[in-house]
């Protein structure tokens, strides 16, 4: 991770929002609960780890993918994507951020409807720890990977996914390269492809000019009914407008009918059930979350694998709902 050395000022983009922890499901993976710890910032980082199941035809070395959770989440945001991920072969790392986490949002309100206390607890300064807990992360599996510590001696430690929501979106943008006021970037090399769950426009500025250098493949998933819950202004319309903003030919967007924010944390039950929702939504979600399951298995499969039938199913993606939209801007 390059960060240059004057002064971080810039300004978190337009929506951060919660996908709060819910109960663990996984089956068949194996799902290890840790905490790791950067001593250069004294910080430590909760951690899920989602192993494939054995029965799995594995490629060696084993793929990697990180998870981001959204403002007021935990390491259990994503465990439905994750579950997927691991059942396809992937070693999946969920992270926690502190700072930006259940605490955190617990520390300045009681509830996810006080849109102030939450764009108090998104600041730049939260953002910049979230780059460094990825960035700490990826040192921590090539450590274990060079030590041949367990099952990570099989892992890939470099050609990682990364992917996130919401604030994790932020999060897996900046590390794929975003610009902010003040701030160049980050240069992270071993990170290889992204997914974006509910990503927005920087609050300010030439959207184009902040995504130049965004240039590995990367997915937007956002649906049209995906509100500005933190109050910062983030349309439907600005969160698909991510992907028109991005470099051409290495992207996609997947827009979901009646999908709303909490479609794509990741989770079930009273987790996403944090802010107003319809019934509509609810009741799409089951075949949704099958939906987006797959298609970022496939992103991950053709973009980390080069999985040729993984590639040719991107193409034109089975399952569409009535309304959905997939756009694909990649060879």
């Amino acid at each position: 991770m390059n960060l240059p050395r004057r002064t971080f000022l810039g300004t978190l983009l337009a929506s951060t929002l919660p996908g709060v922890a819910g109960q663990e499901r996984a089956s068949g993976a194996s799902v290890i609960n840790e905490t790791w710890f950067d001593a250069a910032r004294q910080r430590e980082m909760p951690v899920t780890v989602r192993w494939p199941d054995a029965s799995v035809k594995q490629v060696v070395p084993i793929p990697v993918v990180l998870f981001s959770h959204g403002l007021g989440g935990t390491r259990e945001g994503g465990a439905v994507w994750g579950q997927a991920w691991a059942a396809a072969g992937f070693v999946v790392l969920h992270l926690q951020h502190a700072g930006s986490d259940l605490a955190a949002v617990r520390d300045v309100t009681n509830t996810f409807a006080d849109k102030q206390a939450l764009r108090r607890a998104a600041t730049p300064a939260q953002l910049l720890a979230r780059l460094r807990d990825v960035s700490f992360a990826l040192d921590e599996i090539g450590r274990r990977h060079a030590a041949r510590q367990e099952r990570w001696a099989a892992v890939r430690p470099t050609q990682v996914g990364m992917s996130g929501h919401s604030f994790g979106a932020h999060t897996t943008l900046g590390m794929a390269g975003q610009r902010y006021p003040g701030f160049a970037g980050v240069t992270e090399p071993r990170l290889a492809s992204f997914i974006a769950f509910s990503p927005s426009l920087p609050a300010a500025g030439d959207a184009r000019q902040a995504f130049e250098l965004v240039t590995r493949p990367m997915l937007c998933i956002t649906g049209t009914r995906e509100s500005a819950v933190a109050g910062v202004g983030a349309t439907p319309e600005r969160r698909m407008a991510v992907f028109a903003a991005l470099p051409a030919g290495n992207k996609a967007q997947l827009v979901l009918q009646d999908a709303d924010h909490m479609s794509f944390a990741g989770q079930t039950g009273r987790a996403v059930e944090i802010v107003p929702r319809e019934a509509v939504t609810r009741n799409l979600q089951a075949a949704q979350h099958a939906l987006v399951a797959a298609i970022t298995t496939d992103w991950w499969r053709a973009t980390l694998l080069g999985d040729t039938s993984a590639r040719q199913r991107l193409a034109a993606p089975a399952g569409l709902g009535q309304g959905d939209h997939w756009h694909r801007d990649f060879q």
